[in-house]
């Protein structure tokens, strides 16, 4: 089997780069948002169809289980992520066979859901930002992290895609 370049101290390197990178991209864009933004702000980007305003979320992802009990809540929006984000950590930096855009992937994955739950454990609630409204097209109030988490969610489909395709083939 062929090492993968993900799999020496390089690799690890370079997966910690991209986490950081991740988390750093979330928590400046939040900070620059907590202090020049006011609650509920509604600051046109592009138009209507891109917005610029703060909310505080102390859900999940479109506020999900944000009335949950405080112990329900804990274990879900907190020990559960560390828990998964620690997997994701050991998954990725232990596998030698992984391609490099499952990697990316995940590493993004790891990145936004530990800015997200920095956020959770240092403010008590997570600080969304964008919003876009294309007519059809209309998302929830979400940040950086939360791209990075669907951005490596696609990448993590896109790979899965083209695993099953060449494997039928094969």
């Amino acid at each position: 089997m062929k090492k993968k370049k993900w799999s020496g101290l390089a690799g690890k390197v370079l997966i910690l780069v991209i986490v950081m990178f991740n988390i750093g991209c979330d928590q400046i864009t939040k900070s620059i948002v907590r202090d020049n933004v006011q609650y509920h702000a509604n600051i046109k980007i592009i138009s209507d169809n891109i917005t610029l305003t703060k909310v505080e979320n102390s859900g999940a992802f479109l506020s999900l289980g944000d009335t949950l009990h405080s112990g329900v809540k804990f274990v879900l929006l907190m020990l559960l992520p560390v828990l998964v984000l620690l997997m994701g950590v050991y998954y990725v930096m232990s596998r030698k066979d992984l391609d490099p855009l499952l990697v990316f992937g995940i590493s993004c994955v790891i990145g936004g859901g530990a800015g997200n739950l920095y956020d959770r454990i240092i403010y008590g609630s997570v600080t969304d930002f964008l919003h876009i409204d294309f007519v059809i097209f209309q998302t929830g109030v979400f940040n950086a992290a939360d791209l990075s988490i669907m951005l490596g969610m696609l990448l993590i489909i896109i790979n899965s895609f083209s695993k099953r395709k060449y494997s039928t083939y094969a």
